[in-house]
């Protein structure tokens, strides 16, 4: 009995060609719609994880938010943290926007990075090709620089930039190297951005002032006491004035990221599960009217004997093949979609088996719970009242 079941139920979902169509789309889009953004927001995650393992957990991050009588840290206040206790080495960053030039291509609103010698040797893999900054470059105050990937090649296509000079704010500086290629939306490209030495990146922007620092432990066991050590530096800095500055360890951001992706993640995935619940209200809809037009067909099947429950399973079955059918074809069309997207974006295409794996259980649900009243109405339906509307 149920072998003959699947067959009816399969040939009248066949028999209604467009309309089971039009009440897959509804399941089609939903399955889509969350293994794409499932998919692409894992891609992203992993990205921005890996991104920022690279500094691993030996780095605390410095922000100064600045007082009234002081805007941020002095090259003193930078010296003092490197003299903490369990504390490796200190990069300042200063950063800026100015326009960049070179081989008759120009460039606005490019982001300028001060850095020192630190910060290379903390970030090996930074570099693709030359050298990063050294302690003279700094002391000295060097117009030297290097360059990300987007700007080698908009710049320099077909060129090796080592040793070429770029005008950056109107001044000359030689390349002494380019910057390894970052996912563009990873969480600190550098695709677009141009290293120099902190001390000349502060001429060239006209401050005086560093807002940001990188400080590097020797043991990252002991973040805690180095972090109170930093504040009480910090705080004879700002003769303790109140939120002059902000500290925080690679850990916390990344926690606090992920956080935030999750919660993203959950809506992006509420919202996309909403066209899977309109896909089951077709299917309930389109059920209710197969009910309605086979009517004499359940009354006489049901005077020939036929079970309620027979009668139910059957126009169970059929939600359930429409539910499965546009959960099949959502996968694919999910893990083509985001495909396509993670290709775009220049991202990691991590899909999940669990993602797919529960998206079609999901559909097969919707299917069930939108399919279940019209099939409990069909084997409800008393035979003579239905083969009297013949």
């Amino acid at each position: 009995m149920l072998r003959e079941n699947l067959k009816m139920s399969w040939m009248n979902v066949l028999h209604n060609k467009m309309r089971s169509a039009l009440t897959i789309l509804g399941i089609v889009i939903g399955v889509a719609s969350i293994i794409t953004l499932i998919t692409i927001v894992k891609g992203v995650t992993n990205d921005m994880t890996n991104d920022f393992a690279t500094f691993k957990a030996d780095r605390i991050v410095v922000s100064t938010l600045g007082t009234p009588l002081q805007t941020g840290l002095l090259h003193q206040d930078i010296e003092r943290l490197g003299d903490i206790d369990n504390v490796s080495g200190v990069s300042p960053n200063v950063t800026g926007l100015t326009t960049i030039a070179a081989g008759g291509a120009v460039k606005e609103q490019v982001t300028v990075t001060g850095r020192n010698d630190v910060y290379f040797t903390k970030n090996v893999d930074v570099i693709e090709t030359g050298r990063g900054i050294n302690p003279l470059d700094t002391q000295s105050e060097n117009k030297v620089s290097l360059i990300g990937s987007a700007i080698a090649e908009e710049m320099f296509y077909g060129e090796n930039p080592i040793g070429k000079s770029i005008l950056i704010g109107g001044i000359n500086f030689t390349v002494i190297g380019t910057l390894q290629q970052s996912h563009a939306f990873s969480s600190s490209s550098i695709n677009e951005t141009v290293i120099v030495p902190y001390t000349t990146s502060m001429q060239l922007l006209g401050t005086n002032y560093i807002m940001a620092t990188d400080v590097y432990m020797e043991d990252s066991t002991e973040a805690d006491k180095t972090t109170r050590a930093i504040e009480a530096t910090l705080n004879d800095a700002y003769d303790n004035q109140e939120n002059g500055f902000a500290i925080r360890n690679t850990q916390e951001m990344l926690s606090t990221i992920n956080q935030m992706i999750t919660t993203l993640s959950m809506l992006l995935i509420g919202i996309a599960s909403i066209s899977l619940l309109v896909g089951g209200i077709g299917i309930m809809n389109m059920m209710l009217v197969s009910v309605t037009e086979r009517t004499a067909e359940i009354g006489l099947r049901k005077a020939l004997g036929a079970e309620p429950k027979r009668i139910q399973q059957q126009f169970l079955l059929e939600a359930v093949f429409l539910s499965l059918i546009g959960g099949l074809i959502g996968v694919i069309s999910g893990i083509l979609t985001a495909f396509a997207i993670c290709s775009f974006m220049d991202t990691s295409f991590l899909l999940s088996p669990l993602t797919v794996f529960l998206s079609l259980g999901f559909s097969m649900s919707i299917g069930i719970m939108f399919g279940f009243a019209p099939a409990r109405k069909a084997s409800r339906l008393n035979p003579i009242d239905a083969l009297r509307s013949t």
